[in-house]
Formats: structure tokens, sequence, C-alpha cells
């Protein structure tokens, strides 16, 4: 099967140019000016921006949480990420305390094996390191290809580990090749609010929000940084959202230091001052929370100066009535956010058209570096021969409006309702084949393949 995509505006981390790309089965075979159209189907791209596949590195599908699980599942998930241009997602895997890492992957592995459309990876969240835990890290990286591991420095009893389980995590990480990823917010000072606003009777979500205050998320991320420069482990900070946090990581930066930064879409573009709609915010409650405009600004000029490499989603969705689980008490209010179908299309809208960042860059945060530092570069994240044909055909002019009732998240609201945006992705190929044309998945759950990462090189 081949197929020719023709005279589009091909953009990749580093190039701009116009040229033609011949794909043959799954691989990208030659990129050249009027290559021969004796392909099997022809796409015509002129005039339009063709682009690597979107690698969302944060995502959570079908996830126990809370006493309920995320409303995606790895069908709807993948397919509503094919929708919005993004090709492959990297899941997590939780352990459960007293339980094997073996055990974990088992369990995620009988809910996404055969179930995705589009392509995944796994971390491995390692919730009980231990001398039996310990045994299982080189296996993982070596036989199975996952290379990171996350860790909680909050959601104590359930999640979080102490700071001497993290040093022995990265000591045994590194050995093998492997990196930390890790959710960065101080848990015991923010158990200690929460539990404050509780005792007071403020149960609303915007205590949720003030029970995460910025010097939580700052703190951690100093002493994380901390311990990955004393073990030499590599560390990569998931969903850094503020100015006190990234201002940790430039200060690590002075000692030549190299900490992986990732932030979400979310946060770049929403702010707390939602949390103050009464329950309405329960909608935006996630962790951490929204923050204020001037940790946007932050983030938007940590992107341009190379200090912020990632842009995810953590995509974490609950329907309506599960948010209402929390109706009465805010602690209680499952943690999550829908974009993943979003990211790429308000990543461009408010990102390149408005001036933020190029054409370059975006292609940057939202593959190219997840593909580099998650050990799957030039394999994915780029457009290059021999590369797999995950492409992206934006109409960089058309505009159209975000709304629950038309997107395919399996969630009933948006964060981002009645947002009007400029530039739709019309086409999607994932390792060659056509997922998406005319608003109209073409694949098949169990299309999706699970991609083996290789060990990380600082990327």
């Amino acid at each position: 099967m081949t197929t020719l995509i023709r005279n589009g505006r091909i953009i990749t981390a580093t190039d701009d140019y116009v040229a033609d790309i011949f794909i043959d089965g799954e691989k990208i075979i030659a990129i050249g000016k009027d290559l021969p159209a004796n392909a099997d189907t022809v796409i015509d791209a002129t005039g339009k921006l063709v682009m690597p596949g979107g690698i969302d590195p944060h995502v959570h599908l079908d996830m126990p949480f809370m006493g309920t699980y995320s409303s995606d599942n790895y069908e709807t998930g993948t397919r509503a990420a094919l929708f919005g241009g993004t090709t492959m997602v990297i899941d997590f895997i939780l352990q459960k305390q007293g339980h094997s890492l073996a055990e974990a992957l088992n369990e995620w592995r009988s809910r996404s094996d055969n179930n995705c459309v589009g392509d995944y990876s796994f971390h491995m969240a390692v919730t009980d390191f231990n001398e039996e835990t310990q045994k299982e890290i080189r296996g993982l990286i070596e036989e199975e290809g996952i290379t990171s591991f996350k860790t909680f420095m909050a959601y104590k009893g359930a999640l979080m580990i102490d700071d001497r389980q993290m040093i022995g995590l990265m000591e045994e990480v590194k050995k093998w090749g492997g990196f930390i990823n890790v959710h960065a917010t101080n848990g015991d000072m923010i158990d200690y609010l929460v539990a404050k606003h509780r005792a007071e009777g403020k149960l609303s979500p915007l205590y949720h929000y003030l029970s995460q205050p910025e010097i939580t998320e700052a703190e951690a991320t100093e002493r994380f940084a901390d311990m990955a420069h004393y073990t030499g482990c590599p560390g990569y900070i998931v969903h850094l959202t503020c100015e006190g946090a990234l201002n940790a990581i430039r200060q690590a930066l002075l000692r030549n230091q190299k900490v992986h930064v990732e932030t979400c879409i979310q946060y770049l573009l929403l702010d707390a001052s939602l949390y103050e709609m009464d329950f309405e915010g329960a909608k935006w409650v996630m962790s951490p929370p929204l923050r204020q405009k001037k940790d946007q600004e932050t983030l938007w000029a940590g992107i341009n100066q190379g200090i912020v490499n990632v842009v995810a989603t953590d995509h974490c969705p609950f329907k309506w009535e599960q948010k209402l689980m929390g109706k009465e008490d805010f602690s209680k209010i499952p943690n999550g956010h829908p974009a993943i179908e979003n990211r790429m299309e308000l990543l461009f809208s408010e990102g390149v058209n408005k001036g933020r960042i190029g054409l370059n860059k975006y292609v940057e945060v939202s593959s190219t570096n997840a593909a580099k530092i998650f050990g799957m570069f030039p394999r994915k994240g780029t457009i290059a021969v021999d590369s797999d044909a995950d492409i992206i055909i934006m109409d960089p002019t058309e505009k159209h409006r975000i709304a629950a009732a038309t997107h395919h998240m399996n969630v009933d609201y948006s964060g981002y309702e009645g947002w009007e945006l400029q530039g739709k992705i019309k086409t999607v190929l994932l390792r060659g084949k056509i997922a998406i044309d005319h608003n109209e998945c073409k694949l098949e759950k169990g299309y999706g393949q699970f991609i083996k990462r290789s060990k990380h090189t600082n990327g």
C-alpha cells in the first residue's frame, strides 16, 4: 500500500519547506519535489501544513481513581487523540502498594491490548519501592521497553513515596538506562491544608486550588532536582504549572544539570479564576490546579527559552456525574481534565497564530521532544526517510469551535466550550494508513501498537 502526499508545506522541529512525501507500508520512503504520482492513494496538500503526528506523553485512560475510573478507555481515548492529531500516547501504569510492578503491567495490559486505535506506550509509576521492586527495574527497561518510572511526591497512603525510596529508585533506574518522571508537589503540606479547609467548612472547588499554593510545587520541584543532581539520575517534571517551580529548574541549570520539563495545554491557556464559578469549577479540578496569569507568561517564556520541553495534557476525564461525587466536599472531586483531542489545535491557534511560538517550536514541543526524551526518535516525532508515516495535514486558515456536542472524548463537557480556533487538522496518517479523513475515523480498535522504547540518552 503506497501513499503520496503532494505539495504540502512540511514542518519539522528544524525544517520548513514544500515537497512531496512518498509512503510505502508503514514508513516514509522518499521526500522530494515532484515525486512520481504512481501511488495507490494521492493526497493533495497544497496550501496545507504537513507535520509529524503529535505525541502526548501524559494521559490516563481507564484509570482507577477515587473509587471510579477515568471515562475514556483505550479505544475512545486513542481514537479521540487521532481526531485531534495525536498519533501516539504514553499512559501511566500505577503499581498498587504491596504488589509487584509485573502485576501492575499485566493489569494495564488487560485493558489496553487490542483496544487501542492509536499507538501507545507506558510509564511505570512506582508507589512501593523495596528490594523486590528493585529487582524488576532492569527487566522493564531491557525487555519491555518501559524506560520511564513515575514517582509521586503527593497522595500519601496511595501513591506517594518518601525521599528515601526516591533516592533508591533513582540509583537503580539510572544503573539500567531509565529515568524518573515526577509529580512534584509537597503532599504533606497539601494534606494539612486540605484538612484545615475542610475543618473550617470551606468545601467548594476554590479550596482545591487554595490547598495547593505555588510553594507546594516550587518546594517539591527544587527537592526533586536536588535529589536527581545528587544521584546523577535523569529527571523529567510532569505537568509543571508555575513560576516558582520553573525558577527552581532555572536554578538547577546554573549547576549544568539537565532536567526535562513538561507543562500541559491547560496551564498555558486557563487560570484559577475558573474556580470562583461555584461547583462549575469542578470541571477544572486537577492536580496541580490551574494557576495565575503570570504563570502562563512564565510557561510560554520557558518554551521559547528551551526550558519547557513538552506540552502534554494530563488527560484524565471524568463525566459530570463523576465530578458530582465532590458536590459537598472538594476533596472528593475526581481530579482530571479532558484535553487529548484539543491539544494540537489549541496549541496551534493560541500559540502559533498569536505569535507566542513559531511553527518549528510547535512541532518540537508537541511531538519531537517527547520522541527524543522517551526513546522513540527518529522512528516517531519527525518527517524523515525511514520514519514511521505518522503525519498530520492541517488547514492553517480554517476556523472552528470546540464543543462537547461534537468532540470524540467520552466526557459530557469541555474545558474549552465555545472557544473559536483557527487551524483545523483535516487528515491524519498513522504508520502509513489514513486514520482520520473528512472528520471520520478509518481505523478499527487494535490497529494501535505498543511501542517499545530505547534507553534514555538525555534527549
